[in-house]
């Protein structure tokens, strides 16, 4: 009888902690889908109160988005700003394609944010799962601005992705013909 109650004892405590960690689970779920929209968002205070709770700056969801990734894609240039002022921020980490916060602001083609991101300590050059950088992004949207800028910061024009596009391939297949003869006219 004594096994018997041990044995009942058991499976109650298993059951209710099985139910307990199905709370804890429901509730960090809540809480990442509650730090992610901050992001997109730009809710600068709520992400300050989830580092201050001790949140790493560079946690990123399932598809490998940060709070930066989420917030520059999103348009939310003092969201960047201020996660670009956290000391142990991570400006170049990449989603699971290998795709930056940089290269969704060129993506959005959002100038402001993306001069703020390539201030940043990146390579010029990071490439995505592709082979495509930051520049490509610039001509294959045909973001101008972008282009001179990451030029002068010294972004490879000979570069080409893993389907071997060049820069002037990308701007021929966008129909860009000044682009094209742009980067014909520059490559050594």
């Amino acid at each position: 009888m004594k096994n018997m109650l041990i044995y009942c004892f058991i499976i109650v405590v298993s059951i209710l902690s099985r139910e307990v960690s199905a709370i804890e689970n429901e509730s960090s779920e809540q809480l990442k889908i509650l730090y992610f929209d901050a992001a997109r968002k730009g809710d600068i205070e709520l992400l300050k109160t989830f580092y201050h709770a001790g949140l790493p700056v560079n946690v990123a969801n399932e598809k490998g988005y940060t709070a930066l990734i989420l917030s520059a894609y999103n348009g939310q240039s003092d969201t960047v700003d201020f996660l670009l002022s956290i000391e142990n921020i991570d400006p170049c980490q990449e989603d699971i394609k290998g795709n930056t916060a940089l290269m969704g602001a060129i993506f959005k083609g959002n100038f402001r944010i993306a001069k703020a991101l390539m201030d940043a300590d990146c390579e010029v050059d990071q490439s995505n799962l592709n082979g495509q950088t930051a520049l490509m992004f610039a001509t294959l949207f045909n973001r101008q601005e972008i282009i001179d800028e990451l030029i002068d910061k010294g972004a490879n024009i000979t570069l080409t992705d893993n389907s071997r596009l060049s820069l002037s391939d990308i701007a021929a297949g966008q129909g860009n013909h000044k682009l094209v003869e742009r980067f014909t006219n520059q490559n050594p």
